[in-house]
């Protein structure tokens, strides 16, 4: 039987004509125009090479065609490889490198010196993607709309995203058809999704939020979407009361907080708030219940396991919580060294078990056997702790991620580009509380020895073309030394406390 996750979405939907999507400017695709456009884009991968197993990278802004070659290499038993549009020409340079895609799909620009990076690494082939179409959408056009899925099992890849840690090589996640398939028919199910449901969709899709959690859930359920390009405020608001359903970072919150227009009466009409890939400050969820009568949904997931643990739709949502464990997902508190689950109340490293966590880490099987336990669970790198009732709360890092805005950066890299400055001794990377963000990026830098001292706008500057700009510091601060234990490890904690108030308003 084909376990392919498309061939799943497929059986869903019950009127080829209903809404898929429709987008601020009143343009709609249907279930059926959604078969049409992505097997015209599957005729194409064909056309172009691409074979099952294969990799097509994707760096374009969000876009109705951009989320329809996540579809269409689905069909043709491809695997999906999202990059964020943020990252620079050498980033891009380790993704192509390691995955080796067999199709590389880019937004307009820098053409000379991307299609000279493809010949150079060996990529085959690419193509444009943009606001006008490119060259892909053309190309496109011309293929036949008819197209033979490629059967795929439940354990074939689906996708590879390239997740952060604190050290300075990215790793990819390896998710099946499987992992992607059992988490949003669980999530359709847990948050009671329906062919009703009309999403508020403004998340990125190079994420596996907006990518699998929004998308692959409003698929399965044969719901619809309201599809925004990204974070516009007025659009959010203009079109709350055509929606059902809102998906967010907790920037959006707070954002949406900050706005008077954003009243009780506007989303009045709402079913449901959900908040992920940061946390969600008490405060926050406490204001927004007492602005609008809506109590957020924060649930807790990652690259590797999809989503883990949410607040139940019917029930206590704790502020503050991630809620239990997802149907058909073990999750275990664990003293770090040992594996030893911990009991209830004891804070300790959050491991879990399920369909929903991916099959290793692309090309790192070392990497890979080190992060599993020997009877399965995944150590995810989270500290958290499990109260009576079987709550999560998340603590803090065991590593020293910072998530800014939803998204991931290591410290490890943002060091390494700072300290190849001039006049820069050595470099700590921190994440402080932002309003906006969740977390913002921090840099303490101490100076070489009888150089002339770097200063914060020098630095920035010279980060703006290394470092995608979620990455690069908010802040940076010079100091005459790093704060250091018996061991002589900078201690960071010393140094998030000393920063704290960075960005308090």
């Amino acid at each position: 039987m084909d376990g392919s996750l498309f061939g799943l979405i497929r059986s869903r939907i019950e009127d080829p004509a209903a809404d898929f999507l429709v987008e601020p400017d009143g343009a709609r695709l249907s279930y059926g125009g959604l078969l049409e456009r992505s097997g015209r884009l599957a005729n194409l991968f064909v056309r172009l090479g691409v074979r099952p197993g294969d990799r097509i990278a994707i760096q374009a802004e969000k876009s109705v065609d951009a989320l329809l070659v996540y579809l269409a290499t689905l069909r043709a038993g491809a695997v999906h490889l999202p990059l964020n549009p943020a990252y620079t020409l050498a980033e891009v340079r380790y993704f192509l490198a390691d995955a080796e895609p067999a199709l590389f799909i880019r937004r307009p620009g820098q053409e000379a010196e991307m299609r000279a990076l493809a010949a150079e690494l060996g990529v085959p082939r690419i193509e444009t993607l943009g606001a006008d179409g490119g060259s892909l959408a053309a190309a496109a056009h011309e293929q036949p709309a008819e197209f033979d899925d490629v059967p795929r099992g439940a354990g074939d890849l689906a996708a590879i995203l390239y997740t952060s840690g604190t050290t300075g090589r990215s790793k990819g996640a390896m998710l099946t058809h499987g992992n992607l398939a059992s988490n949003a028919e669980t999530l359709r199910e847990a948050w009671r999704f329906t062919a009703a449901d009309r999403l508020l969709h403004a998340l990125p899709i190079f994420h596996t939020h907006g990518l699998f959690v929004a998308t692959n859930t409003i698929l399965l359920a044969g719901g619809s979407m309201l599809f925004l390009p990204g974070l516009d405020l007025d659009a959010i608001l203009r079109l709350l009361p055509r929606a059902t359903a809102m998906m967010g970072v907790p920037t959006y919150y707070t954002r949406l907080l900050a706005r008077p227009d954003f009243t009780r009466a506007l989303a009045a009409h709402m079913r449901l708030f959900v908040s992920g890939s940061a946390p969600l400050s008490v405060e926050t969820h406490r204001e927004f219940e007492a602005r609008t009568g809506h109590r957020i949904l924060e649930r807790y997931g990652m690259t590797e396991t999809n989503m883990i643990c949410s607040n139940p739709y019917d029930g206590p949502r704790v502020p503050g919580s991630v809620g239990p464990a997802l149907p058909g997902v073990a999750v275990r508190i664990a003293e770090p060294a040992t594996g030893a689950t911990l009991p209830r109340g004891e804070v300790g490293i959050v491991e879990v078990k399920g369909p929903n966590v991916f099959k290793g880490y692309w090309r790192m099987p070392g990497k890979t056997a080190e992060e599993f336990r020997p009877d399965g669970y995944f150590i995810t790198g989270d500290m958290g702790v499990m109260d009576e009732a079987g709550y999560v709360r998340i603590v803090g890092r065991a590593k020293d991620l910072i998530i800014s805005g939803g998204l991931n950066v290591y410290p490890a890299e943002v060091e390494a580009a700072i300290e190849e400055l001039p006049g820069v001794a050595e470099c700590a990377v921190i994440g402080v509380p932002h309003p906006d963000f969740g977390e913002g990026v921090v840099a303490v830098v101490t100076p070489r020895p009888g150089e002339p001292a770097p200063d914060e706008a020098s630095i920035r500057a010279a980060l703006r073309d290394t470092l995608a700009a979620f990455k690069q510091p908010k802040r940076v601060f010079l100091a005459d030394a790093l704060p250091r234990n018996t061991m002589g490890k900078v201690q960071k904690k010393v140094l998030r406390d000393r920063y704290a108030g960075t960005f308090v308003r």
